[in-house]
């Protein structure tokens, strides 16, 4: 079952999804930040994004997709909403939502994580270093984390002490952005920062390797591991 909540962040209007399992509950939760090339133009227009939603719902989890590129018009160019994003406003959005997320009656406050696939890749990231009441997070190919984005920004990579929770990393090995060289310096300052994480890279894979909806760059061997150490990582950290 899904359903549509809407919250205001700084007087911008943010829609979200909320992707529910059958059942009362309490259920674990996770907040899911929507990858860019077709969600940014809006939740409902993008299959991978609904998609991602309804596998976590089918396998027990409350997951909660907030829109997070409204603060642009739908319709302006994606290398713009790109070019123009802060981190201060990403964070703001992803605190209103775990806000939201945490106090839904059939959600158990104590076991919500954070997910999310390229763009969101790095949220994910972002939301686990800036919030400590996360359980588990778990990113796929985020780029640009040895960055900060906006002004006066402090590069996501550098917050890495913050991170209270376990991470995992899903990576394609023909990826550019973030490249294995990348990986690997993400790899060390998890390990410098004595934060619990977990990662698995994939040969003949690219970045996207999991968005069915471009075949070009859609594993589905690959994609479906995936899926299954995604899915153990949060059972474990989430369910028991």
């Amino acid at each position: 079952m899904v359903r549509k909540e809407q919250i205001d962040v700084f007087g911008s209007s943010m829609e979200l999804l909320v992707f529910e399992p059958e059942g009362r509950g309490p259920f674990p939760a996770i907040v899911v930040a929507q990858h860019l090339p077709v969600a940014h133009e809006g939740l409902e227009k993008d299959p991978f994004t609904l998609d991602v939603g309804e596998r976590l719902a089918a396998e027990g989890y409350v997951a909660v997709i907030p829109f997070l590129f409204h603060w642009w018009p739908t319709d302006d160019d994606m290398m713009n909403k790109a070019k123009a994003w802060r981190d201060d406003w990403n964070i703001a959005d992803l605190d209103a939502t775990y806000s939201l997320v945490a106090n839904l009656d059939n959600v158990d406050a104590a076991r919500v994580g954070i997910l999310g696939h390229c763009w969101g890749g790095r949220v994910a990231w972002l939301g686990a270093c800036t919030n400590s009441s996360y359980a588990a997070a778990a990113m796929l190919y985020g780029g640009r984390i040895q960055l900060g984005l906006g002004p006066d920004s402090t590069p996501a990579i550098d917050l890495v002490a913050n991170m209270a929770c376990p991470i995992l990393g899903i990576f394609g090995n023909d990826d550019k952005n973030p490249s294995p060289e990348d990986v690997a310096i993400l790899a060390q300052a998890l390990t410098n920062a004595a934060v619990e994480h977990e990662f698995h890279q994939y040969e003949g894979a690219g970045h996207g390797f999991q968005d069915f909806h471009n075949p070009d760059r859609y594993r589905l061997r690959q994609s479906e591991d995936a899926w299954s150490k995604i899915f153990e990582f949060m059972n474990r950290h989430l369910k028991t």
